[in-house]
């Protein structure tokens, strides 16, 4: 029987496996609100199951179909899976949080700081 499907986060040589699904949030750098996408592992890829907005704004447009809900644009896109996620942190700005079954982590806490570009992908 073949192990099950995870997210894997890798930077700086490190990889770390993490669960069949996560939040991925971060503060945007110019307009200071929230951005989460859920993700989940497929055998096909990273799939985006949901995105949450907080605000409009410097390149923060909601996609098509979203609506606003709890003071949070909510869209759930039709993107095909992706292979990877590439993340770029640059430490001009707050760290991405990893977000799973509820509990929040700065990736900090997961790979070096320094780590950059950082991915996310599927694994065993």
């Amino acid at each position: 029987m073949a192990a099950p499907l995870l997210i894997c986060l890798s930077g700086a040589g490190t990889t770390v496996k993490l669960a069949l699904a996560l939040t991925l949030a971060w503060t945007h750098s110019v307009q200071k609100t929230a951005w989460e996408e859920d993700w989940q592992a497929t055998p096909a890829g990273l799939v985006l199951t949901e995105m949450r907005v907080e605000g409009s704004g410097a390149g923060m447009e909601p996609p098509e179909g979203a609506v606003l809900k709890d003071g949070r644009y909510v869209a759930h896109p039709m993107l095909p899976a992706q292979k990877q996620i590439v993340l770029r942190r640059s430490g001009a700005t707050a760290d991405y949080r990893i977000c799973i079954a509820g509990t929040c982590r700065p990736m900090g806490a997961l790979l070096p700081e320094t780590a950059d570009p950082v991915t996310l992908s599927t694994c065993q």
